[in-house]
């Protein structure tokens, strides 16, 4: 008896932090048309600097919206730029700021074994108004910093069609 009444005490308890859980969720996430214009924004921002990228743009579950590729950018950068965005949405973070706290020997070194994730520097969140929109990945340029600075370019040249 006393096996069932803690049972079914926990089944009650369990079921009350639902009760007042909102049953359908709402969210934004960036229009086709302005992802694409994101990662077109992106490469051009990377050329003005001197470097060819692949840009790709994630939305907030980490599935690719859009992806542009320099035609001199290398083969590995269309993957490596998708991995990057996802990984910022992954861990709502840009992914320069886990390579110090994920390299090896590091308690969080485990992190770069999750499948998909990429600690490299160039992946970004892309926010407004609060809410996180999707991810930004930029692969190609010669450091992580630099694909990261493009990056910030691309969001900075479409900041007018964001809500604040």
């Amino acid at each position: 008896m006393r096996q069932f009444v803690v049972a079914l005490a926990m089944v009650w308890c369990g079921t009350s932090a639902f009760a007042n859980e909102k049953a359908i969720q709402t969210f934004s996430v960036l229009t086709p048309s302005l992802a694409h214009e994101l990662v077109g924004a992106t490469v051009a921002a990377c050329e003005e600097d001197g470097f060819q990228v692949t840009a790709a743009v994630v939305d907030r579950f980490g599935v690719p919206q859009a992806l542009l590729r320099n035609r001199f950018s290398g083969p590995h950068t269309p993957d490596t730029a998708i991995r990057k965005a996802y990984t910022a949405v992954s861990f709502r973070t840009n992914t320069l700021d886990l390579v110090e706290p994920t390299k090896e020997g590091s308690a969080q070194s485990g992190a770069r074994g999750i499948t998909n994730a990429l600690m490299l520097g160039g992946g970004i969140l892309v926010e407004a108004a609060g809410e996180m929109l999707g991810g930004l990945g930029v692969s190609g340029a010669p450091t992580g910093e630099d694909d990261q600075a493009c990056g910030l370019k691309g969001i900075q040249a479409i900041s007018d069609k964001l809500p604040f």
